[in-house]
């Protein structure tokens, strides 16, 4: 029996950890649950239903409280943090954004496995994270949990190159986007996931993000890792050797496959999603991205090649932009600007050395200052 912790429960990853832990209770066991406070009965719910006796909340603590009955709550703006640092065998962590760098980090610093779904943690603080070691981290996004698998196939001396895949996001067949709308932009065509990675996959954002934390993940230098469009999103990614053979894991786009494989690696977990359906003909497409429709992709690479802070000025800036996005405040072809020119702005940033969680916290700030002055003067 694998004890589990699950940051960010009532989010689109947890609420599908979940799931596997529920059709696989001989396996796996849920000890603590946190999640932002924003739907406490939901939080609730999941506590009683698996029988949780520690929950984290970072808002809303008294009211809580008044409905945990005999169930532990902690709450303020560490309370992941405190959740992520119980001694468990793996630490789930579904919770979207950079603020997911702190538990991270508080995760291995208790010695715990950590199985990553927030891709910022890496993005922010890739050299705070990796500094407790690559075999203590498991991936959870699908592209990660693919490479993941097909690295399997031979030695790291062999790989050429790994080949991240994208859906192309909502707008991946419309060629003007001076109109988008948020209704739009929130309407994806393969993956129901939540509005924030929703609008970074419309804007490729998401796969700039995901280049620099495969480069963490896997320490690979950026010129082997690149992307290609695959609207089907039926082969999550790729790993290409140096004596041409290319392998690839497929499966149809679900969560649950990567976040099960997550939870019991190295061990898969049975019918964790449904498998590709052999008796029905299937047709899958690849294309290059074009840079000048996405020119998130280049951005990301630049900031990564940079170092330093400047990723975190990416993410960071990024954020902004889409809140101010979803706001009304700002165009959907601006949100990359923003990012472009707050990283631009920063530049310098790249030459500073990321030495704890407060640098990390400090250049996040300076970017959004940044970001925030520049969308004012865009109006």
């Amino acid at each position: 029996m694998r004890e589990i912790v699950i940051l960010g429960s009532t989010g689109s990853i947890g609420v599908q950890a979940l799931e596997v832990v529920a059709a696989n209770p001989d396996k796996f066991k849920v000890i603590a649950l946190a999640s932002g406070g924003g739907n406490l009965a939901a939080l609730m719910a999941q506590a009683q239903a698996f029988d949780v006796k520690i929950i984290g909340v970072s808002a809303h603590g008294a009211a809580a409280r008044a409905l945990a009955g005999d169930i532990q709550v902690i709450d303020g703006p560490l309370a992941s943090c405190e959740i992520a640092a119980i001694t468990c065998d793996i630490v789930l962590n579904g919770i979207t954004g950079s603020i997911g760098l702190g538990p991270t980090l508080a995760a291995l610093g208790a010695g715990n496995m950590v199985a990553l779904a927030n891709k910022e943690s890496l993005v922010a603080g890739g050299s705070l994270v990796t500094a407790f070691g690559l075999d203590r981290i498991i991936p959870v996004d699908s592209e990660h949990s693919a490479l993941y698998q097909c690295f399997m196939a031979g030695s790291r001396s062999e790989v050429k190159r790994a080949i991240l895949t994208a859906s192309g996001g909502a707008f991946r067949d419309r060629s003007d986007l001076s109109s988008v709308t948020l209704t739009e932009a929130l309407s994806h065509p393969t993956w129901s996931m939540g509005p924030v990675v929703t609008i970074n996959s419309a804007t490729l954002v998401n796969k700039g993000l995901e280049i620099i934390e495969a480069h963490y993940l896997f320490d690979l230098p950026y010129e082997k890792i690149e992307a290609v469009i695959h609207p089907q999103s039926v082969i999550h990614s790729m790993v290409e050797f140096v004596d041409g053979a290319s392998i690839a894991q497929l499966s149809p786009p679900n969560m649950k496959g990567p976040i099960a494989y997550a939870l019991g690696a190295p061990h898969r977990t049975p019918h964790a999603t449904t498998a590709v359906d052999w008796t029905s003909t299937h047709t899958w497409n690849f294309s290059p991205i074009d840079p000048r429709r996405f020119p998130a992709i280049d951005l990301a690479r630049h900031c990564g090649t940079r170092g330093g802070g400047l990723p975190a000025v990416f993410n960071a800036a990024n954020e902004v932009a889409v809140a101010a996005f979803m706001d009304g405040e700002l165009d959907f072809m601006a949100i990359v600007e923003i990012v472009a020119a707050t990283t631009l702005h920063l530049d310098s940033l790249g030459d500073s050395q990321v030495r704890d969680i407060s640098d990390v916290s400090a250049i996040e700030q300076d970017a959004r200052q940044v970001a925030r002055s520049l969308i004012l003067e865009s109006k």
